[in-house]
Parts: structure tokens; C-alpha cells; sequence
């Protein structure tokens, strides 16, 4: 079974909850220019506006588009780090997700269940994350995979169960990304969609940010959040990690149980039976469960997408299903398209060069991070005293490479 290919969005098409992002006029200079309007920059915005920063957000597709990677129902939300710095991340962006959700009046963050599984090879990492998660002050229980599968019948686990019963659960990406723009446009921002950015240019002490239209915005820094067209923008002007796009192919599978609980879960499955990653799944309502391979799909461009599923690869998603998670309906997947910009560590690239600040290869885990995301590029963009990437900045990945 192969996807249709998903149309363009229309540049006349309405959305929901957008109509009071676009102002009369887009102010020629502000304090920061956001470029990209998915997730991570509608958080920066978020974050800068609220705390009285002038913000000009511009995006070059319209509102709710599907071409990039902050579209769709469903992410994972969830816990299981073995990194400090994960852990704290993730704490942080689920106190911000509520208090998003507080501005907005609108529910996001959907917590549940999350478990963690893993086949022999994998069950150390398990530990290690267990460990962190304790440090934490994250609660997990170990079960065994006996009363793992009495909890919930339509999953089989190859090993031990790390359960996370209370932090992990759901985001629901398209209304994050309306409400994050929302709550910035009411505490100021100006959001402009169909902006294509073509360059970020030095200007004095600051930058210029100019749009295919002709159109430009001074400012003093700019946060360039625009996923897999990362390279395409900065080209040679900021020395950037290797950054890999891929094309991936989720899918959605149909409950054989439709009143059936799902827990969010990973599987580390034994290498040997042929899968070509991990896999990650959760219920996404009113589309049945999500399950996909993690980072496997084929290197793309973001303008040259054919959003077509690779039939290989959704055959083998399909035998894992029959194999691993028996209360789904194989054999009737549907399978959607998004994009991955992954960097080698599989680590979050959050810097400031100059007046630019950069937020890419999120790696396809990113998405639950992102309000706290927009904290720490709003940090670097308004250069606060002690402002510091940390485990995210250049200098790291220049030093893991």
C-alpha cells in the first residue's frame, strides 16, 4: 500500500485560530526576526513576546501546512533519557505546555501512560535510562513482560518493561503550533505567513532578513528555525554539523480493540530479526495508532519530497505490527509523510553566531521539547547574562564529530 501524495497548501486556505495573525502592515524593523514558523519558531516566538521583545515571525507556507515537520495529530510524549540534560528539558517544556495551554484555553499536552522496552542487546540502556529517570525525580515502575501484556493486551514486549505512568502521553502538533502563535500575536508579536526568507545578511550590529518578495526587516538578532531548509538558508555563512533530511513514513494502523488503552512506546528490538531501527507508536485520535521507524527513511530535499511510501519499508513496518503489536489491524495501514533533520549525535543544534541564532536536526525527537526549546532560543537571542546552549551548542557537536 503506498501513500497519495498530500497537495500543496493553499495559499487561500483557511485555518482555524489564524485569522488574527496577520496584521496590516509588517513592521520594517523590530528587536528579533524569527524565521520559521513550525514548532520550535513559534516557540521562540512565544517565549521573546512575552517577555516584551518586539518579534516578527515569517514563514514561507501557510497556515496548518504539511511540509515540514510540525504537522499532524500526534508526538510522543515522554521521558525515557538517559541524558541530565534531556531530563531537564523535558520537565521544563511540560510546566511551559500548560502554562501555554492556560494562555490559550486550549488542551495540548495529553498525558497517559508511556513504556519502554527493549530486546537483550538493549536492556543496559534501559537501566542507564532508569537511573536518570530517578535522578530526575521522574516515578517509573519495572515490569515484567507477563503483567506488561495482561496491562495492555495488544502489545507483545521482547523484554523487561520500563513504565512511565504518569509524564508521558501526547502532544497535539497542529493545535501547539496555532496556540503557540496565537499566545504570541496576543502578547505582541507580529506572525507573517507566505514569507520566504532567501537571506539573513550582517547589517551593522545586527541583521537583515530579506523575503522573496522584495520585502526586508531589520532587527537585532534573527533565530533561524526552518528545519530542513536549514542549509539551503545559512549555505557557508555559519559552520553547521552535517545535517541529514529524510523523508519518513510513519503510519497509521487501526485498533482491532477500538475502546482499548494505548501507552506512548519504544521498542529496542533485537537487530537481528532485520529492523532497520527502533520503533515508536501511540494512539492518535480518531486515526488509529501511529507507528513508525525512527529516522530510516531516504535522504530528501524538502522541495523535492515525492511523500510516496517506500513499499519495503512499509512492509517491514507491517510485519513488526503483526509480530510485536497484534492489536492492530496490519494490514490496513495509512501511511503520512513528515521530514527528519538529524544531525550524527542525534542531538538538538541550539547556538548563537553573531547576531544569528540557530535551532536544527531535531532529530525527529524534538517536538515534546519545544516549548522549553523556545526558552533557550529566546535566552540566546535577547543575549541574556549566562545565556549558554550547553549540550546543544556548536562547540559540542563540533567535539563528538
Amino acid at each position: 500500500m503506498t501513500e497519495q501524495p498530500i497537495p500543496p497548501t493553499s495559499p487561500s486556505a483557511p485555518h482555524p485560530g489564524t485569522a488574527a495573525l496577520h496584521p496590516a502592515a509588517t513592521p520594517s524593523r523590530t528587536d528579533v526576526v524569527v524565521i520559521g514558523g513550525g514548532v520550535m519558531g513559534s516557540a521562540a516566538a512565544w517565549s521573546l513576546a512575552r517577555r516584551g521583545a518586539g518579534v516578527v515571525l515569517l514563514e514561507q507556507f501557510g497556515p496548518g501546512h504539511v511540509q515540514g515537520a510540525s504537522h499532524g495529530r500526534s508526538r510522543i510524549y515522554r521521558s525515557t533519557y538517559a541524558q541530565a540534560h534531556h531530563q531537564a528539558l523535558v520537565a521544563e517544556a511540560r510546566r511551559l505546555w500548560h502554562e501555554l495551554e492556560a494562555e490559550t484555553g486550549t488542551r495540548l499536552l495529553h498525558p497517559g501512560s508511556g513504556v519502554a522496552t527493549a530486546a537483550a542487546h538493549g536492556q543496559e540502556q534501559l537501566v542507564t535510562v532508569a537511573g536518570a529517570m530517578e535522578r530526575a525525580g521522574v516515578p517509573f515502575e519495572w515490569l515484567s513482560v507477563a503483567a506488561a501484556e495482561d496491562r495492555w493486551p495488544g502489545l507483545r514486549f521482547p523484554g523487561p518493561v520500563l513504565h512511565e505512568p504518569h509524564t508521558a502521553g501526547r502532544v497535539d502538533a497542529d493545535a501547539a503550533v496555532t496556540a503557540l502563535q496565537s499566545a504570541a500575536v496576543a502578547a505582541g508579536a507580529t506572525v507573517r505567513h507566505h514569507r520566504r526568507v532567501t537571506a539573513v545578511e550582517a547589517d551593522g550590529d545586527g541583521v537583515v532578513v530579506r523575503c522573496a518578495a522584495g520585502a526586508a526587516v531589520r532587527a537585532r538578532t534573527a533565530v533561524v528555525a526552518v528545519g530542513a531548509w536549514t542549509a539551503d538558508l545559512l549555505g557557508g555563512s555559519v559552520q553547521l554539523p552535517p545535517l541529514r533530511v529524510t523523508q519518513e513514513q510513519p503510519a497509521h494502523f487501526p485498533a482491532l480493540d477500538p475502546g482499548a488503552a494505548w501507552p506512548a512506546f519504544t521498542y529496542d528490538p533485537d537487530p537481528g530479526e532485520g529492523w532497520p531501527s527502533g520503533v515508536y507508536g501511540l494512539a492518535s485520535p480518531g486515526e488509529g495508532v501511529k507507528v513508525g521507524f525512527h529516522g530510516t527513511g531516504p535522504e530528501c530535499h524538502p522541495d523535492r519530497r515525492d511523500r510516496v511510501a517506500d513499499p519495503r519499508q512499509l512492509a517491514r513496518l507491517m510485519e513488526f505490527v503483526r509480530r510485536w503489536l497484534p492489536g492492530l489491524d496490519a494490514e490496513r495501514p495509512a501511511p503520512v509523510s513528515c521530514t527528519y533533520t538529524s544531525t550524527p549525535t542525534g542531538e538538538f543544534v541550539l547556538d548563537r553566531v553573531g547576531p544569528v541564532v540557530l535551532a536544527a536536526g531535531f532529530s525527529g525527537h524534538g517536538f515534546k521539547s519545544a516549548t522549553a526549546v523556545g526558552r533557550v532560543l529566546a535566552d540566546l537571542a535577547l543575549d541574556l547574562p549566562g545565556a549558554d546552549a550547553g549540550a546543544f551548542g556548536l562547540a559540542q557537536h563540533a567535539a563528538l564529530l
